[in-house]
This record gives C-alpha cells, structure tokens and sequence, in this order.
C-alpha cells in the first residue's frame, strides 16, 4: 500500500463462493505489514481447521441479532442461509494502530461499508473458471445447510454487483492474483477493471446449471 497515505484504510475483499477470496485476503495480511485481517462474526458452524477468534467469532443467532440490534456492526448480511457481521471495533482498533483493515465480506456488506467510508477501496474477486468453481464449493457438501444450488444463485446476484466494485481480479493463479491485489493497494487512485467479458461468461454458465437441474427435477 502506499506509504505516504495519509491514515488507514477500509479495503474490502468480495467475491462468489469459490472465488479464493478469503485465501487471499489471508495472503495479504502475511505479506503487507501494514495490514491486518478482520475476523468477522458468524452464526455458521467452524468448518474443519478453523479456529473461534482466528477465522470468525462463532456466535449464536440470538447473540447476532442483540448485536444488530444495539447498532454494533459496521455491516452486516445474510448470506447463504447464515448471518455475518464486522464488529465496529475491528476497524477502531485497526485505525487506531495506523493499520489498514482488509474485510473478506460479500457484496451487500461492501455496500454498506462505502456507504459508511466512501474513501474504502472494493475488490472483487472471479474464480478461474465455473468448472473450478463448481469443484472447490462441491468438496464442502458435508457441511451443516449446504445448499449447492442457493450458493450458485447468490453467485449470480453478487456477480450483478461486481461492476460497481472498484477493481474486479480474476484468480486464475493464487500467486498472481495475491501480486495483483497488492498492486491495486499500492496505487494512488481508483480506476475499474471491470473484466465484464469473464463475468458475462460466468453468469452464463451458472445459469446453464441452474437450468439443467430445474429440468431435472
């Protein structure tokens, strides 16, 4: 990121299920000093190897929706059937450390979170390909809810919104990909890259899938 930037900032990391966002978000921290990783929380189950205040903060719903309704999430949002939420100390902690807070959150959060700091910078990330992505979401058909066919319509809304995002990065490989974003941290201004052909691509196919299973059923 730049060095000369005046104060910390909010960058958020979206993109749809089996995109590689949250490995990559993971990445940047590892790699940029001054940055630091938002653990969001969740009402979802940990899935195996995660860890309760390392990769989300596990909380019930009932505890969430206190949490909502006392006004203490910078955003929050429904996603797949679970509710996520970035506490609003995450980010007071992080300013106050003169560090930038990278947020793996989707896109109805990345709304809410340039409506509240419209200096923030928004990346969202495409998967290499339907056929990868579909691969990497279906080795998570043992977890509690999965919904393979609710995942593939929420990719859809999300990829709808990734034109209004400021960059748009295509993780075809994790290393250039992680390069990339870290360029994009490293510029002074915004520019889109909207990468409208790969996404048109996208969206197609996964509305092909959703087609044949209706037919199927």
């Amino acid at each position: 990121m730049s060095p000369d930037r005046a104060k910390p900032s909010l960058v958020v990391i979206s993109g749809p299920t089996g995109s590689g966002k949250t490995t990559i978000a993971k990445r940047l921290v590892t790699e940029l000093p001054r940055a630091v990783f938002s653990v969001s929380h969740t009402t979802r189950q940990p899935r195996p190897g995660e860890k309760d205040g390392k990769d989300y903060h596990f909380i019930t719903e009932d505890a969430f929706r206190k949490m909502v309704d006392a006004g203490e999430f910078l955003e929050w949002a429904a996603v797949h059937g679970q509710l996520y939420g970035t506490h609003r100390s995450e980010w007071e902690k992080a300013a106050a450390a003169g560090l930038d807070l990278i947020l793996d959150i989707d896109v109805q959060g990345g709304a809410q979170v340039l409506a509240s700091d419209p200096s923030a910078v928004l990346i969202f990330i495409l998967p290499p390909s339907f056929e990868e992505m579909l691969s990497r979401v279906t080795k998570r058909r043992g977890e509690k809810h999965f919904d393979l066919e609710r995942r593939l319509r929420t990719a859809l809304d999300e990829l709808d919104f990734a034109g209004g995002y400021h960059y748009n990065v295509k993780n075809g490989e994790l290393r250039l990909a992680v390069e990339e974003v870290k360029e994009i941290l490293g510029t002074a201004g915004k520019k889109c890259s909207p990468l409208e052909e790969e996404r048109n691509e996208l969206k197609r196919k996964i509305e092909n899938w959703l087609r044949e299973k209706d037919v199927q059923s």
